[in-house]
């Protein structure tokens, strides 16, 4: 049972599972509103301060993504995770890229959905207990806790898995780090889908990086990494 009432805004159209998530989130101790489509949820989402969102991706008036992406625009420390169908693995991609921190595929069992959902609400807790966590990588510094990467000349703000991810990088810094390492350290788990996604969030790290030309995160063919940086 969890000790304070976490609140998880739920958008799912097919009402039955709907309720039933609901239900079981409910007798975990989870306080959960349920939207019937994508408009709703981002009315919900305008009106109350939630503390983790769970989105099914097709839904009318408004898919999943465009929920993610308004949700984005507003808070960069919500997790995000996305209800998406066996045959939309696609889908599970282009989730990460509008901001979803995490996907569950469909059918799942309601104790998979708590383990998944207890890792984002224990680390947003110790995010908020934390001291504040910072890096200098070269020339640039990275705020873990504030989702902040700031160059010389501008400032990025980070999603919370391109954080984790950066995160892992720095603490291992000058180090070969293996595809499955990667995976298994900041995604929880270690396929071939999530791999594609760690490939698509290597690229946009390094994007950041070219405000300073002495940081190469380096990719090692069919072994995985190597983030080549002063870290302190």
């Amino acid at each position: 049972m969890l000790t304070k009432k976490v609140k998880v805004l739920l958008a799912e159209d097919d009402l039955s599972l709907g309720y039933v998530i609901k239900d079981n989130l409910q007798d975990a101790g989870y306080e959960v509103v349920l939207c019937p489509d994508g408009q709703a949820a981002i009315d919900q989402f305008d009106k109350t301060q939630y503390d983790i969102c769970l989105l099914d991706v097709m839904m009318p008036n408004k898919d999943g993504f465009t929920v993610a992406r308004k949700i984005r625009q507003q808070s960069d420390m919500i997790p995000i995770l996305f209800l998406t169908a066996k045959s939309m693995e696609e889908d599970k991609i282009k989730g990460f890229l509008t901001g979803a921190d995490d996907y569950i595929t469909k059918p799942f069992s309601m104790q998979e959905l708590l383990l998944r959902m207890d890792v984002f609400v224990r680390r947003s807790r110790k995010l908020h207990a934390d001291n504040i966590q910072e890096f200098s990588i070269g020339n640039m510094k990275f705020s873990y806790t504030d989702l902040k990467l700031h160059a010389p000349a501008e400032t990025f703000t980070l999603t919370q898995k391109e954080a984790d991810l950066l995160k892992f990088l720095c603490e291992h810094a000058n180090h070969i780090l293996k595809r499955d390492e990667v995976l298994l350290n900041v995604w929880g788990k270690d396929d071939y889908f999530l791999g594609r996604s760690m490939d698509v969030f290597m690229t946009k790290l390094r994007k950041y990086f070219k405000a300073d030309p002495n940081i190469m995160l380096e990719t090692i063919h069919g072994v995985g990494f190597r983030f080549n940086a002063a870290v302190s």
